[in-house]
């Protein structure tokens, strides 16, 4: 389907460059060797789009482009080159010509190569392929994680010992089977165990949820969880370090219990009693650790999910990095591992798809928190609870986010931000309308979120929308 010039500004209007987006001004020509090396790395990134004769910087604007006046020359190099059909868009923008590739996704276990060089991008730059990163894709031919053999050749009393089967079905709200058999039936229709002739298999699902002790499964031992707290602020004295030992299922309510345990306490005193309540809500750890655990990169080696705790902040990092842009955690979903997830939400220990977000924003909210801060590096991601910090307190950026994050979560409400519900996020008095002006209008420059009228002139009454709506 060819790209109009209504998707050509919808794009213009992106805060940033995604994987699936690439913007470059090329005025007067553009090297053939960089384009076919940017499709090579947009298509092993799920495929995406080239556009020429834009600026790259916000606010985009169109330059007009003269690379690549042969456009059926081209497409027929792209093809001989790389092996992929890749679609060439010219549209004519009042400001100039702008050229659009449009890159299909790489075969699945297959990632493209020019020249041998594996590339992705990271940031502005393409960089060769890490490791890790092949391993996953050549692996996609394969069976699925979930679904390959953790520990086999085993009998059946084998599986009852290493597998916890009575919190299976108190999790799932059954009666516990009158024999071993039962046991046996059900976790081979939830394909946690696999049975050939009398001998029994535990999937690589079966052990992550339910093992008594992931030590017994030598390649998922690195995938227990990791809790470590800290004395301060960073990370130079240590004081405690633990790492679970139960599957995910099986450990959750415990895990989140301990983490509870070691967060500090905000100590409040009301008209006549001193009263503790905790730095930060539940719901938010309890969402953020399930989203960690059924999110990660199963495929990536040498890492787990890690709970960090600072006097400050609480860290929640997984393996391996977001399906979607985090600035879109909060309206759209993506599951990277379906049957870990869907098991762990038929167990009700995370919730339905995409709603879970939503709760950490609105209880970080309720709690006059800064707002969630969501880190994206090579190989992990980090989200961060910060502690309470006053307003002043907080710099442009924290602001910004903020905000950004209200307008999206009024949105999915059906709801839309406002001066005064933006004053409400932040505690803010009705005498100070304009400094929750000054930071909608900071988001705004941002390009994270736009009026909802942009032909409506009152700004009292003014309603913003996220970027994307």
């Amino acid at each position: 389907m060819s790209v109009t010039l209504d998707r050509l500004i919808t794009w213009l209007a992106t805060p940033s460059e995604t994987e699936h987006l690439e913007f470059k001004e090329a005025k007067t020509q553009y090297s053939s060797i960089k384009l076919f090396k940017y499709c090579v790395a947009l298509a092993n990134e799920g495929g995406g789009h080239l556009i020429l004769g834009v600026t790259d910087k916000p606010p985009r604007r169109v330059v007009g482009s003269q690379a690549f006046q042969n456009l059926e020359e081209i497409r027929a190099k792209l093809v001989s080159k790389l092996q992929i059909r890749v679609e060439v868009d010219e549209l004519h923008h009042p400001d100039g010509r702008v050229l659009i590739f449009s890159v299909p996704a790489r075969p699945k276990g297959a990632p493209l190569h020019i020249d041998g060089q594996y590339l992705m991008r990271a940031g502005e730059e393409l960089v060769p392929m890490t490791a890790d990163r092949l391993q996953a894709i050549f692996a996609e031919g394969q069976s699925n994680f979930e679904e390959r053999i953790a520990l086999g050749g085993l009998a059946a009393a084998d599986v009852v010992r290493l597998l916890d089967s009575q919190s299976y079905f108190d999790l799932v709200r059954l009666p516990y089977p009158v024999d071993r058999q039962g046991v046996l039936e059900r976790f081979s229709r939830e394909r946690l165990i696999v049975k050939k002739g009398d001998r029994f298999s535990i999937t690589n699902l079966g052990a992550l949820l339910f093992a008594k002790d992931l030590g017994e499964f030598d390649l998922l031992s690195r995938k227990s969880v990791r809790v470590t707290t800290y004395e301060g602020l960073d990370k130079l004295t240590t004081l405690r370090d633990i790492t679970g030992v139960k599957g995910y299922a099986v450990g959750y309510e415990r895990l989140v219990d301990y983490v509870n345990s070691q967060i500090p306490a905000n100590e409040v005193i009301g008209k006549a009693l001193r009263e503790s309540v905790p730095m930060y809500p539940e719901i938010a750890i309890r969402e953020l650790v399930a989203n960690a655990l059924i999110h990660q990169d199963l495929e990536q080696t040498g890492g787990s999910v890690a709970i960090d705790i600072y006097a400050n902040r609480l860290e929640i990092s997984n393996p391996g990095v977001p399906c979607i842009e985090p600035d879109r955690f909060i309206d759209e979903y993506r599951s990277r591992n379906d049957r870990l997830t869907d098991l762990m939400r038929r167990l009700r220990i995370c919730e339905e798809k995409g709603s879970g977000i939503d709760k950490v924003i609105s209880s970080v909210e309720d709690y006059q928190l800064p707002p969630l801060d969501i880190r994206v590096g090579q190989a992990r991601t980090t989200v961060v609870l910060f502690g309470h910090r006053s307003f002043n307190d907080m710099d442009r950026a924290d602001k910004v986010r903020a905000c950004y994050q209200h307008c999206s979560l009024r949105y999915v409400m059906t709801e839309k931000m406002t001066n005064q519900s933006l004053r409400e996020r932040f505690a803010l008095s009705t005498r100070q309308v304009d400094t929750a002006s000054r930071i909608i209008r900071d988001t705004m420059d941002e390009g994270l979120i736009k009026l909802e009228d942009p032909q409506s002139s009152s700004k009292r009454y003014a309603k913003y929308i996220p970027y994307w709506a």
